[in-house]
């Protein structure tokens, strides 16, 4: 049986991080865990230091349920170095080498108009960038 994983991202500000991976990814809000109707409800159950808020995490989830979760958490001290592990954002591999790195790119545009930042081209293969608060991710074809 294979395990399923929440990938967590910590950030300064969970808002603009969850509005850029809803934008890069196609995800959603998660819904709050049964029985509760609402994150907040949800939040509150957990006896939390009162300057700790929703406000301060996010959840998302693939509206098809095939892809992680992701937790966008808050914390106090800023991002210092690379990530040790980043994510690949997939645009489809099929069409000739330069049709495939056209959709890369265009994709790369897309995310910089999102909030994103592109960091360096590896021409023809992948595109580095980073999200609003730097974290890394790489634009690249399926090998399909």
């Amino acid at each position: 049986m294979a395990v399923r994983i929440t990938l967590t991202l910590d950030c300064a500000d969970a808002r603009l991080l969850a509005e850029f991976w809803k934008t890069a990814l196609g995800y959603v809000d998660e819904p709050p865990p049964a029985p509760f109707a609402t994150r907040e409800e949800w939040f509150a159950s957990f006896d939390l230091p009162e300057d700790e808020s929703v406000d301060d995490s996010a959840w998302l989830c693939d509206p098809d349920g095939v892809g992680p979760h992701l937790s966008i958490l808050k914390v106090p001290e800023p991002k210092t170095v690379k990530n040790r592990l980043h994510m690949d954002i997939r645009v489809p591999g099929h069409g000739s080498p330069e049709e495939r790195w056209a959709r890369i790119r265009a994709e790369a545009e897309r995310l910089v108009k999102a909030g994103g930042s592109v960091q360096e081209e590896f021409e023809g293969h992948h595109i580095a960038m980073a999200d609003p608060e730097g974290n890394e991710f790489c634009v690249a074809a399926t090998s399909e």
